[in-house]
């Protein structure tokens, strides 16, 4: 039976993107599975009246996200989602570099060919080689915050260390940092904004064909030339046939290097943030170093860079009660997760020595963020530096982007 609640969701207000955690407190109220149309109108429990409108499920407690991820009868593919083909194709723009894109995404894939591509690059990003990048890392994070006085926290320091780091292990050169940032910009856009107008979807577009270019040229240079990083690996495999196609080759180069800077950037500002607002815990973890890793993993928690992911259903499903039909789309709302007070104690809290903390930051199941062993080295290494320094809000006037399920702050000037 269907019951209408009076409870909107807009995910990309400037209310949510300024603090989205009430907005999750209301959700998880209302129910354990909310169902949303995609064009206005209220959340709703139970099937849609009308079967045919376009619409979303979203998952709010952490028992029931935790069990969608590991669901093997729930498919990451958005295309097997009937929501893909009334409504995702349009705001992508047809058939175009975007929808292929989706068809060549690791973050799309189902086992086997999840499973395939995630194996050529887990040796990368394995705990011990990703442990063999700590003085690089410490030494980036000098550079860029020694001798200052006042920064852009973001601009300036959260966007260029991870995404040096990430440039370093492909083998880009680095002078063309910029330019992916303004990439990596354009596609979060693409994907996730409240501007869904022809020109936000064609300039999306124009820098995967962007990207795509610059990649292929650089792939041809590793065949003359190969070089020790992780770009000539992937043709070296590429090469060998049947394991890696050269699509395959071009999409994922493109998510290391967006993924690999986007959720440690947007952790570094939303995490620096969260201390500055918590002046007892910053001086905590000035006062007991020991305690920034733990601190790391509980940011994490608090304030997620990435609030949610989706997946589609490949049979009908049960979820808290309710069926959910084949090929609908559901939305597991890890930003929700993380703050559930079934799961987590005093959840509006930052805890540094909190454990366990099973969260949901990095997703779960076979998707569970590859990339995770360098953000949290990465992000270690610049709050144990971050945590010693005078740090004061130059403004409290911040801008968010308003995009989702990406959270992060455009700018975050502060003194050193």
């Amino acid at each position: 039976m269907t019951q209408e609640l009076d409870l909107e969701f807009n995910t990309l207000s400037p209310e949510i993107a300024a603090d989205p955690y009430p907005a999750y407190a209301q959700l998880r109220e209302a129910g354990r599975l909310l169902w949303f149309p995609m064009i206005g109108g209220r959340a709703r429990r139970g099937l849609p009246a009308d079967e045919t409108m376009p619409g979303i499920w979203a998952v709010t407690h952490y028992e029931d996200c935790m069990a969608l991820l590991r669901n093997d009868v729930v498919s990451s593919d958005p295309m097997k989602s009937q929501l893909f083909q009334i409504v995702m194709k349009t705001m992508l723009g047809g058939e175009s570099p975007a929808t292929e894109l989706v068809r060549h995404l690791l973050l799309f894939m189902d086992p086997p060919d999840h499973t395939r591509l995630r194996s050529l690059a887990n040796a990368a990003f394995s705990r011990r080689a990703v442990e063999e990048l700590r003085p690089r890392i410490t030494e980036l994070v000098d550079e860029l915050l020694d001798g200052r006085d006042e920064i852009d926290l973001i601009s300036d320091f959260a966007y260029p260390l991870p995404v040096t780091v990430i440039a370093e292990m492909l083998g880009v050169p680095l002078s063309d940092r910029e330019m992916f940032s303004g990439w990596s910009r354009e596609l979060v856009d693409l994907f996730g904004t409240e501007d869904v107008s022809t020109e936000s979807t064609q300039r999306g577009n124009d820098a995967i064909v962007a990207m795509n270019a610059y990649f292929t040229e650089l792939t041809q240079d590793r065949r003359r030339s190969p070089r020790d990083d992780l770009l000539t690996a992937f043709v070296e495999v590429e090469d060998e046939g049947e394991r890696l196609t050269h699509e395959e080759l071009l999409a994922t180069c493109l998510i290391l290097l967006i993924a690999g800077h986007e959720t440690t950037a947007n952790l570094i500002g939303l995490g620096t943030l969260a201390l500055l607002r918590d002046r007892d815990t910053l001086s905590r973890l000035h006062r007991e170093p020991g305690l920034v890793s733990g601190a790391v993993d509980e940011l994490l928690r608090y304030d997620s860079p990435v609030q949610a992911t989706a997946r589609t259903t490949l049979a009908p499903i049960e979820v808290a009660g309710t069926v959910i039909p084949e090929a609908e789309r559901v939305l597991v709302l890890l930003g929700s997760a993380n703050r559930d007070p079934e799961q987590f104690k005093d959840p509006h809290r930052l805890v540094p020595e909190r454990s366990p903390n099973p969260h949901l930051a990095f997703g779960g199941g076979i998707h569970f963020c590859l990339g995770a062993p360098l953000a949290r080295l990465e992000t270690r290494i610049a709050f144990a530096k971050l945590v010693n320094l005078p740090l004061e809000l130059v403004s409290d006037d911040l801008e968010w982007r308003r995009t989702f399920p990406i959270r992060g702050l455009r700018s975050l000037p502060v003194t050193l």
